[in-house]
């Protein structure tokens, strides 16, 4: 495709923004470029001469010259880096200010008598308030750059930092929240122990099968699976047993017109059959005599007596009277429990022999709810059927042995079992 021109549009260059806007400058400013690269890198190719572009080589063969590798190194360790380079010069353009002014130091500006009188000062140990607050600030930095640990060195436990501003007698009815929130006040921060990650249950992730699921088991194996199999079959059976007799076989089926019948013969079990409707009329004529007896009671007004001063001393006195004879009983049993000390003895023994007895139940309780799986859900746990085989069912070898369980099943069952998953009801 050709490439059509723009046709050039005639414009006013009357005033200065137009004719900037409207004017080609570029050839102006590629000429300017140039001669500014010239002056940064010296005169031009064209002006230059043979003797300034080329020189001619008179060194002898390559070979004649060859140096040590050490001496190679050694060169290159004596010259000057390349990272010096950027603080030199890269242009040949001349400073267009030859003679610049700087700035004299502090100590130049000084006078000279005034000078040497700041050195003997020196010299003699006799220093500014701000000389010294430097001088011992420089120390402690010095002493604090040496007790500090180098990056990525430990020394010590930090764990087990001993605290010397709260003996341990103190702290030893504290809890450790307030033991750290109080030295926090003291201006230390005492580290908090991270929360380390716990197993859910301590039952193995794969448990080892009973011998007796083997495909070619012992018989002594074999025989005790199937006791242990059976077993559980009678449990099952008797607990099924126990809740039909208490459920089931302990109500007989009745229709539902014997069932209001004997509800009604209940009912009026002891009372009279002509009298039955007459007792409830004067049930409900008793129960409106009370009520308007009492609406009645409650109209009455009544009168706001008010104590005389000799029944406020008599009831002061007898509270004060009560109180004495309660302090007197606590005296006499305090002395009387001087006497009591070997029964106390014997009594704070058997408490402490049940209490650590109680202890050992309880431990041995959670040892016990450590195996069994927790209650996440409202599914109960079931665990899977056992695996097992009959004795003729045994084929001695794996290649026509039959799986019987689902694998899958048995994975997921196992992370019921150890509370990683909630129990639910598997829907096939």
């Amino acid at each position: 495709m050709l490439d059509v021109k723009a046709k050039k549009r005639k414009v006013s260059k009357k005033t200065k923004r137009s004719w900037r806007k409207y004017i080609d400058i570029k050839d102006v400013d590629t000429f300017l470029d140039n001669n500014r690269l010239e002056e940064r890198l010296g005169t031009s190719f064209s002006e230059c001469i043979d003797t300034q572009l080329f020189t001619i080589d008179k060194t002898a063969d390559v070979t004649e010259n060859v140096i040590s590798k050490r001496a190679a190194r050694l060169a290159l360790k004596n010259k000057e880096p390349r990272c010096f380079a950027s603080l030199k010069s890269h242009t040949c353009v001349p400073d267009p200010i030859s003679k610049r002014n700087r700035v004299r130091t502090k100590e130049e500006r000084m006078n000279s008598i005034l000078r040497q009188r700041e050195v003997e000062r020196k010299v003699k140990g006799i220093l500014k308030l701000k000389a010294k607050k430097a001088l011992k600030n420089r120390i402690l930095a010095k002493v604090a750059s040496t007790n500090c640990p180098k990056s990525k060195e430990i020394k010590g436990d930090i764990w087990n930092s001993t605290n010397v501003l709260i003996p341990d007698t103190v702290t030893e009815w504290m809890s450790s929240n307030s033991v750290r929130h109080t030295l926090k006040h003291l201006g230390i921060k005492k580290r908090k122990l991270p929360l380390l990650c716990k197993k859910s249950s301590v039952l193995p992730a794969v448990e080892i099968p009973h011998p007796g699921t083997s495909y070619n088991p012992s018989y002594n194996d074999h025989q005790e699976l199937l006791h242990n199999i059976v077993q559980k079959e009678l449990e099952l059976m008797k607990q099924d047993e126990h809740l039909n007799r208490v459920t089931t076989q302990m109500f007989k089926k009745i229709s539902l017109q014997n069932r209001d019948e004997n509800m009604m013969k209940e009912m009026l079990e002891g009372l009279p059959e002509n009298q039955a409707a007459s007792s409830f009329k004067s049930i409900e004529e008793n129960h409106e005599e009370e009520n308007s007896s009492i609406i009645i009671a409650n109209n009455k007004s009544k009168k706001n007596i008010k104590k005389t001063l000799v029944q406020k001393r008599k009831q002061r006195e007898q509270k004060q009277a009560i109180n004495e004879r309660a302090l007197m009983k606590l005296e006499k049993k305090k002395i009387s429990d001087i006497y009591k000390l070997k029964t106390l003895q014997k009594q704070m023994e058997a408490k402490e022999r049940k209490q650590e007895s109680l202890r050992q139940k309880r431990m041995k309780k959670r040892e016990r709810e450590s195996l069994v799986p927790k209650t996440l859900s409202k599914t109960k746990f079931e665990p899977i059927d056992p695996d097992f085989q009959l004795a003729e069912e045994l084929t001695g070898n794996l290649r026509n042995c039959k799986p019987s369980n689902n694998l899958l099943k048995e994975r997921y069952k196992s992370f019921q079992q150890r509370n990683i998953v909630a129990p639910t009801v598997i829907k096939l």
